[in-house]
Order: C-alpha cells, then sequence, then structure tokens
C-alpha cells in the first residue's frame, strides 16, 4: 500500500466523531471507558455541565462542572455545538474541544443526552463523519435498578430520570446503530467493533 493511501486511511485533517447517546443510567461512561482503554488513537469529548459532581466523578475527565451562571453565559459566547436542559441541569459539547480533534485527525468519542445528539444530527460539522450509537439496558425495570444502586439520588428525581428515560427510547430509529448493556463486556466488545468497522470504511 503507498504511503500516500495509508496517510488518506488515517484521516489526517478530519477525523471521525463517535456520539454515544442513550437513557440516564445505561452504564454510557463504563463502557466508554473500557472502549477507550482497548482502542488506540481514540479521544475523550468532555462535556459540560451544571449539575453537581458525584463522589466517584473527577473534573475534567468525567465532565467539566461549571456553574449555572457559567455555563449561561458560555452559551451566549458560543461556545456549544449544541447543548441542553436534563432535569434542571445543563449539559454541553464544546465547539472548541470538537473543531481542534477534527483538525488534528483524531477520532472522538461523545457522551451525549439524546436530545443534545438529535441537536448535533442537525448541526453543520463541516466534513466530518459523525457515527451514532444509542446505548441502553435491555428493560425499563433494569434500569430502574441501575439508577437506584448509585444510590445518589433522591427517590423523586429517580421517577423524573425513569419518565424520560420512557420518552428517550422512543427515539432509538433516529440513530445508526444499538448497542444492548445488559453484558458489560459484551457491550464493550460490539462498541468496539462498531469504531473499528467505521474506521476502515472505504470513503
Amino acid at each position: 500500500m503507498s504511503n500516500s493511501l495509508i496517510e488518506s486511511r488515517k484521516g489526517i485533517g478530519n477525523g471521525l466523531a463517535f456520539v454515544v447517546t442513550g437513557p440516564s443510567g445505561a452504564g454510557k461512561n463504563s463502557v466508554i471507558d473500557l472502549v477507550m482503554a482497548k482502542l488506540p488513537n481514540l479521544v475523550y469529548s468532555v462535556s459540560y455541565t451544571s449539575r453537581a459532581k458525584r463522589p466517584s466523578e473527577v473534573d475534567g475527565e468525567d465532565y467539566v462542572f461549571v456553574s449555572e451562571q457559567q455555563f449561561l453565559q458560555q452559551i451566549e459566547a458560543g461556545d456549544f455545538l449544541e447543548h441542553v436542559t436534563y432535569l434542571d441541569d445543563h449539559y454541553g459539547t464544546s465547539r472548541s474541544q470538537i473543531e481542534d480533534f477534527v483538525a488534528r485527525g483524531l477520532d472522538i468519542i461523545l457522551n451525549v443526552e439524546v436530545e443534545g445528539a438529535k441537536t448535533l444530527q442537525k448541526t453543520d460539522l463541516r466534513d466530518t463523519k459523525v457515527i451514532y450509537v444509542f446505548l441502553a439496558p435491555s428493560s425499563m425495570q433494569e434500569l430502574e435498578a441501575r439508577l437506584r444502586k448509585r444510590n445518589t439520588e433522591e427517590e423523586s428525581k429517580i421517577l423524573r430520570r425513569l419518565e424520560v428515560a420512557k420518552r428517550e427510547m422512543l427515539d432509538l430509529p433516529c440513530f445508526d446503530f444499538l448497542v444492548i448493556n445488559d453484558d458489560l463486556d459484551t457491550a464493550v466488545l460490539e462498541l468496539a467493533s462498531i469504531i473499528v468497522a467505521e474506521r476502515i470504511r472505504v470513503r
């Protein structure tokens, strides 16, 4: 294979973006972390949020945690490619972060709320190919069990998350791939397989 063809397959200056979305509690963070440990040359887009940090989370790694006032200021400044309000908290994807990764030809993986992912589908990302993966548990009962196992929120918020999740599941046909996260190892293998397949797709 010629050097020029090898370079073109690397996607220099034109990285892929993998958007992983799905209901809260589906296990997106766990699956993404393990996929990133398995695959080389994959960078994580750290979303911004105004919600409180959970004890197990690390600022700048899981999310960039900011105040509501700062988040609203960033919206005004046009700092986000997409932003949504979920259960009274704000979430957004950094425009400059994505543009920097893409310009360097890096493949990006994003953890985005369902409404945010739908907004991204309407956003002009220039020549960047975006692949949308919906990650979900096999049932609402399983999702409820996971949310309760977290033991980080009061009952009313858990019930609100479940109501939102029911609506989000109806958006499944909007996305390219479905990964059922019943078994963590299987979900990691399936998401990694999607990424590898898209990387070697002839474009």
